[in-house]
């Protein structure tokens, strides 16, 4: 298909390692690009960084100088990067009378602060060049709320706004800022969270329209499709990649 290639592209992903974010080092791959895996999992890292072709890169994302450490190395031996997914995400559920400052501190900073430092460090050279692809991995949590998942739910809903103001912001310069929210998708760490709930994921799929669970690919598809040049007259959106679970 005429514009679905990212030939002589560099993507950057981080939670490379994951379910979902292999899907979408996998799918990146397929187009053209050389992806750039970033996890806190290197060995999980370099795992997929081999079976796609691409490099590993360790980060701590609770590290903002971590993440400078990480900018400066990808900037210095990989000159750029055009394509920046900000897959990483870390919950822990539970009511939030029962959380604590540490908590929301993790939260936030993994969900959060870290995507909008990342945005801000990489993205002067997208505008530089005159293009470039940002797509944020929130969540229907952050569209919708989710019982348990307050603050979480928080930086999912600001990963939505800050999207869409960095989309007015550099759209002149060739740059799209575009969301994806999964609804519950089968990863590990779904199956982590529901293991103090084993009803939780039956719960779930009988909730879902299409009547199953998302699959790492599914996600992954949406993201491919975003950071080719078929999407680039799309900025400024959230697609929901969830089964028909939420229709807003």
């Amino acid at each position: 298909m005429e514009g679905m290639t990212l030939a002589g592209r560099k993507a950057l992903v981080t939670g490379g390692a994951g379910g979902m974010g292999s899907a979408i080092c996998r799918d990146l791959t397929s187009l053209g690009a050389r992806v750039l895996v970033c996890d806190i999992n290197v060995k999980g890292a370099v795992a997929v960084a081999s079976e796609v072709g691409g490099r590993a890169f360790g980060v701590d994302l609770e590290s903002p100088a971590d993440i400078t450490r990480l900018v400066s190395e990808v900037l210095a031996e990989e000159g750029g990067v055009d394509v920046l997914v900000n897959n990483a995400g870390w919950e822990r559920v539970g009511p939030f009378l029962e959380s604590d400052q540490p908590f929301w501190d993790k939260v936030i900073a993994i969900n959060m602060r870290a995507p909008i430092q990342l945005t801000h460090e990489l993205l002067p050279g997208m505008l530089d060049r005159g293009w470039g692809r940002l797509v944020f991995i929130s969540s229907d949590a952050g569209r919708v709320g989710s019982t348990g998942e307050g603050v979480y739910s928080a930086c999912k809903a600001g990963l939505i706004g800050f999207s869409k103001t960095i989309a007015r912001e550099a759209a002149r310069g060739g740059v799209t800022s575009n969301v994806v929210c999964p609804g519950p998708t089968d990863t590990p760490l779904l199956h982590e969270i529901a293991s103090a709930s084993p009803k939780l994921v039956d719960v779930l799929r009988r909730a879902i329209p299409l009547g199953r669970l998302g699959a790492p690919e599914d996600v992954a598809g949406a993201v491919a499709f975003l950071a080719s040049e078929r999407a680039s007259y799309i900025t400024g959106q959230t697609i929901s990649v969830s089964g028909g679970l939420t229709m807003v």
